[in-house]
Formats: C-alpha cells, sequence, structure tokens
C-alpha cells in the first residue's frame, strides 16, 4: 500500500485511498442490512420492526466495516483515523435518536386529533369522543406567561448584582442559595406555593392559577439567574470601561452596553426556562388543580393546563380508552409545538436586538 515517483522515494502517505462516496454508500447498506435483518426478525416473531434499532446497529456495523476496509486498502495508520471519526459520528447518532424517535412517535400519535375541534373547545360536558383542549392551552399560556414576568425581572436583576455588584458574604450566600434551589425537586415547589398561599389567605384548600405561577417562577429563578450570569460575564471589560471613559454612569452602562451585548444569550436562558418548567405536571397538580371548564382568570378558581390535561386523559380513561389516548397524544404535541415557538421567538428576539457589530 505505499507508492514510488520517478525518483524511487516511497510515500506511504499518499498510498491506495477509498473514494469519497465509500463511508456513505457503506453507511446506507449497512442500515439496509440491519433493516432488513430486524424486518425478517420482527417478522418471524410477530413484533414491531423498528427504524431507530435498524440505524443504531446498522451505524455500529458501518462503523466496523468502514474500519475494516479501510485498513485493506488505506492502511493502520487511517483506518484508526477513520475509525474514530466514525466513533464520534455514532456519538451524535445515538444522541439523537431518542429525540428523534419521541417526535416521530409523538407525531404519529399526535395526528389523530390534531383538528380544530381539538384547538377550539373544552372537555366541559363532554364524555368519550370530542371536546379538546382550548381550557388547557389558555391555562398554560396564562401560568407560565406569569411565571416568566415573575422571573425573568427577578433572576436578570439577581445576575446583574452578582456580576457588576455583588461582592463579599452576601453575594457567596446568594450564590449558594440559587445553585440549591436548581436542584429541588418540583413537587417542593408546589407544597411552599400552596403552604404560603394557605398562611396568608387562610384557605387550606386554595387552587388558583397564581398559585401555580409562583411555583413555576421558584423553578424559573434558578435557570434564569446563572444563564445570565454567564452571559454577563463573557462581556468584555473594554466594553466597559470605553463607557466609563467616556463618563458614562455604571447603570447607564449596564441598560446600553452589557445588557444588550449579552441579550442574545439572555434570551436563550429564558427560553430553556421556560421550557424546564413549561411541561411540570407535581407543581400545577397541587396548586393550580384541574378542571373541564375555561377559566382566563388567575386569581379565582381552578385553571387546567397542558401537563394536567395530558396526565388527566392518560390516567382516567373511560370506558372507550382510545379518545382519551388520543387527546392526551395530541395535548403532547401541542407541547412540545409551544416550546419549538418560543424557541423561534427567542431566537427572533436575539437577532433583532442584539448589536450589529461591523467590520
Amino acid at each position: 500500500m505505499t507508492t514510488s515517483d520517478a525518483t524511487g522515494i516511497v510515500n506511504s502517505l499518499t498510498a491506495g485511498r477509498l473514494p469519497r462516496w465509500a463511508p456513505w454508500t457503506i453507511l446506507t447498506g449497512s442500515w439496509l442490512v440491519m433493516g432488513v435483518i430486524l424486518a425478517l426478525i420482527a417478522a418471524g416473531t410477530g413484533g414491531e420492526f423498528s427504524l431507530v434499532g435498524a440505524i443504531f446497529f446498522g451505524t455500529i456495523l458501518f462503523d466496523v466495516l468502514l474500519f475494516v476496509l479501510t485498513y485493506l486498502v488505506e492502511g493502520l495508520r487511517q483506518a484508526k483515523d477513520r475509525l474514530v471519526t466514525s466513533l464520534v459520528t455514532t456519538a451524535f447518532v445515538i444522541a439523537v435518536l431518542p429525540l428523534v424517535s419521541l417526535l416521530g412517535t409523538v407525531i404519529t400519535y399526535g395526528a389523530a386529533r390534531f383538528d380544530v375541534l381539538f384547538f377550539s373547545s373544552s372537555m366541559r360536558n363532554v364524555v368519550g369522543a370530542g371536546g379538546g383542549a382550548l381550557h388547557a392551552i389558555t391555562g398554560t399560556l396564562l401560568i407560565t406567561g406569569m411565571a416568566a414576568l415573575i422571573s425573568v425581572p427577578v433572576g436578570l436583576l439577581t445576575a446583574i448584582y452578582l456580576v457588576e455588584y455583588g461582592r463579599g458574604p452576601l453575594a457567596q450566600a446568594i450564590t449558594f442559595f440559587v445553585d440549591v434551589m436548581t436542584g429541588i425537586p418540583s413537587i417542593v415547589a408546589g407544597l411552599f406555593a400552596i403552604a404560603f398561599f394557605a398562611l396568608i389567605l387562610g384557605d387550606p384548600g386554595i387552587r388558583f392559577g397564581f398559585g401555580g405561577a409562583v411555583a413555576l417562577s421558584l423553578l424559573m429563578i434558578p435557570v434564569v439567574v446563572r444563564s445570565s450570569e454567564e452571559m454577563l460575564k463573557i462581556v468584555p471589560n473594554e466594553l466597559r470601561e470605553a463607557s466609563y471613559a467616556l463618563g458614562v454612569p455604571k447603570w447607564l452602562t449596564i441598560t446600553r452596553i452589557v445588557i444588550p451585548t449579552a441579550l442574545a444569550g439572555i434570551a436563550t436562558g429564558v427560553t430553556l426556562a421556560i421550557a424546564r418548567v413549561i411541561g411540570e405536571t407535581a407543581p400545577l397538580l397541587i396548586i393550580a388543580g384541574f378542571t373541564d371548564s375555561m377559566n382566563y382568570d388567575l386569581l379565582h378558581d381552578r385553571m387546567m393546563s397542558l401537563p394536567m390535561f395530558i396526565y388527566n386523559q392518560y390516567a382516567n380513561p373511560g370506558s372507550d380508552v382510545q379518545p382519551y389516548l388520543d387527546r392526551a397524544w395530541t395535548g403532547a404535541l401541542t407541547l412540545i409545538l409551544i416550546v419549538m415557538a418560543l424557541n423561534l421567538i427567542a431566537r427572533l428576539i436575539a437577532r433583532i436586538f442584539s448589536p450589529k457589530l461591523g467590520r
């Protein structure tokens, strides 16, 4: 596997090479081979064919075949290089497969009730087929929006204090408690919220949407603080010093220089915080409760949310189970779409308001 030029010098680096299309062909062939094998096994045992399994085992087969063929054609050195590269690709495939499988399953089962009725009606007086999740979607948007309204200012101001002003024991104590709050179970936030409002309002059985927003804000604030703090730290100190040199006050430097520079990362962190809490069920089960009727008032009566709607439909089906399962899957698909929409909005906000840097 060596070549020599006119002078007789042997150059192993220009030895035989696999064609550029070879890795992709081997990968596709490996997927097809494993797909056929798993299809035959499924047909023989009466089970279901697993596309995820075919891709996973096909990728492993690809690693082995690529190493062997590269070793035979290009030598051990190139074989090791291609093996490491293929293992990195395999790790990426393994990381992505659960997400692809989850999305595929939710879309497949959730499409059954993805219709106008689902988004335009509630479950009031509905037994069996029909009904929708308008009351749950409205509740989720109201509760999560109020939680964000509470969490974002508190979290952002806390991060600004820690980065720009905080020194000494107080800043260390705040950092410690933020770290502790990051790891608290979500049900503890719900218990705190119901205990707090029961003591304040004197009603142990109180259930309302604002309490759910307070519970979710306890889970959001640590994420907002941590993400905003890291984004503010990466703003170059030269920008601050240049602003101070021009006589700009510190508060104005923070609002006009530091925050706009870190806005893209802050928006991403806020989106992650919202995605962290929008699917929480335990706190809302305790403090917000559930209902089959519409409720637009956060301060009065029980309020449904999409996680509670999904849980209720799946856990308490009627005599005809399928309509309840269809509504649960469609609710899960709706929740995923809401999170995707929030990510797109965050990216749009970051692009619009981030500083425009010239060349």
